[in-house]
C-alpha cells in the first residue's frame, strides 16, 4: 500500500558513523575512537517522536502526489456516494432517531428513507450510515470536572454490530465538554482502525474556551482543533493501511468554527461541514448559505430533525427532493443526517 513508510534501519548506522567521525575530528589527531565512545554512540537515545513525524511527512507527500494524479485516494467514499445517516445513541431515546424507537422499527424506517433518497437522485449511490454520539457532554462535572462521558465498550460494540448488519458505515461522534480533542480522540483509536468507522466532532459542546458547562453557551472549535483531528485520522490511515477517513464537523453558527481558511486538508481525510441547525426550511437554508456555502472547506452536509423541524405548523421537515433542489442549497449536500 502507498501509505507504508518505515524508518530505514540505515538511519541508525549513519548516525553512529557520524558520531564516530565527530569524535575523531574533535581530537584533532585523527586517532581511532575509543571503545567507550563507540559504546556511548550505540546507547544514544533514538528520538522516536521525530522519526514518527518524519514518516508522517513522507506519508503526507506520497498521499498528496497520488491525489494530484487521480483526484483522490483509493477507497474514498466522497464524492462518489451520498451518505444518509441516522443519528443518536442506542441507549438514549432523547438524543435522536437511532435510539428513540425499538431497533426493528428504526431499521424499517431507515430503509424507507434510504429508498427515498435513492429515488430522488438515482445518479448517486446512497451509503447508509449510523452516527452514534459516543463521547457525550454532560450536565454533571464528573470526577475530573470535564463534563463528558464515554459510552461503554459494550454499547460501542453493539452499535458497530448494528451498522455491520445494515452494511452501513459508522460515525463515532465526540462532544468534549471541558476536555479537548487531544485527550478524547485517542480513546477511539482502536475503533477507528476499522475501515468502516469514521469520526464526528461537535463544536457546540466544546467548552474549553467558554469556561462554562455544556448547554450554557454554544461552544467553538478553531481551525487548529480541526487540523488536530485531521492529522489524528491521517496518522491512523497511514499506520493501518486504510482508505481515507471521513471527518464530520457540526455547525449552525458562525462562531462555532473560527479561522476556517486555516483548515489544512489532507487527502487521507475527507472533511464534511454539516449544517446542524433545526427549524423551518427557510431558516435552515439561510444558515446553510451563511455558514457552509460562504465558508467552504471541502464537502457539505445537512441535518434534518424529526421532532424539531416541523414543531411549529405549517413548517415541515424537508423532503429529499427539497434538499436536492439546487435553488435551495449549493453545493448539494453529500451527507444528510436525520435526528
Amino acid at each position: 500500500m502507498f501509505f507504508t513508510h518505515k524508518p530505514s534501519v540505515a538511519l541508525g548506522t549513519l548516525g553512529l558513523l557520524a558520531a564516530l567521525a565527530a569524535c575523531q575530528n574533535r581530537s584533532g589527531q585523527g586517532e581511532t575512537a575509543t571503545a567507550d565512545s563507540v559504546a556511548a554512540a550505540k546507547e544514544a537515545p533514538v528520538d522516536t517522536v521525530k522519526l514518527k513525524h518524519l514518516a508522517q511527512q513522507r506519508d503526507s507527500l506520497r498521499a498528496d502526489s497520488i491525489a494530484r494524479k487521480t483526484g483522490q485516494l483509493p477507497g474514498a467514499i466522497l464524492p462518489g456516494h451520498r451518505i444518509v445517516a441516522f443519528y443518536g445513541n442506542i441507549r438514549s431515546k432523547g438524543m435522536g432517531i437511532l435510539g428513540r424507537v425499538p431497533k426493528d422499527s428504526m431499521m424499517r424506517q431507515f430503509d424507507r428513507v434510504l429508498k427515498e433518497w435513492q429515488a430522488a437522485d438515482p445518479s448517486l449511490p446512497v451509503m447508509p450510515c449510523l452516527h452514534s454520539v459516543t463521547i457525550t457532554a454532560q450536565a454533571a462535572a464528573g470526577a475530573d470536572k470535564k463534563y463528558r462521558l464515554m459510552n461503554s465498550a459494550s454499547t460501542i460494540e453493539e452499535t458497530r454490530a448494528w451498522a455491520k448488519e445494515k452494511k452501513a458505515i459508522l460515525f463515532l461522534d465526540v462532544q468534549v465538554g471541558l476536555s479537548d480533542l487531544e485527550h478524547e480522540l485517542p480513546k477511539l483509536t482502536e475503533y477507528l482502525k476499522d475501515p468502516t468507522i469514521h469520526l464526528g466532532i461537535d463544536p457546540e459542546f466544546a467548552m474549553a474556551t467558554k469556561k462554562v458547562r455544556p448547554g450554557k453557551k454554544i461552544g467553538t472549535y478553531d481551525a487548529k482543533d480541526i487540523n488536530y483531528a485531521i492529522n489524528f485520522l491521517a496518522r491512523i490511515v497511514s499506520e493501518n493501511h486504510l482508505p481515507p477517513k471521513l471527518l464530520m464537523v457540526h455547525r449552525f453558527t458562525k462562531g462555532m468554527v473560527t479561522n476556517y481558511k486555516d483548515i489544512k486538508l489532507d487527502p487521507r481525510v475527507q472533511v464534511i461541514m454539516d449544517m446542524d441547525g433545526w427549524g423551518n426550511p427557510t431558516l435552515k437554508k439561510d444558515s446553510y448559505k451563511a455558514y457552509i456555502q460562504k465558508e467552504p472547506v471541502q464537502y457539505t452536509g445537512f441535518k434534518l430533525f424529526y421532532i424539531y423541524d416541523p414543531k411549529q405548523k405549517p413548517h415541515h421537515m424537508m423532503t429529499p427532493k427539497e434538499v436536492l433542489d439546487t435553488t435551495n442549497l449549493k453545493p448539494t449536500p453529500l451527507y444528510v443526517q436525520y435526528q
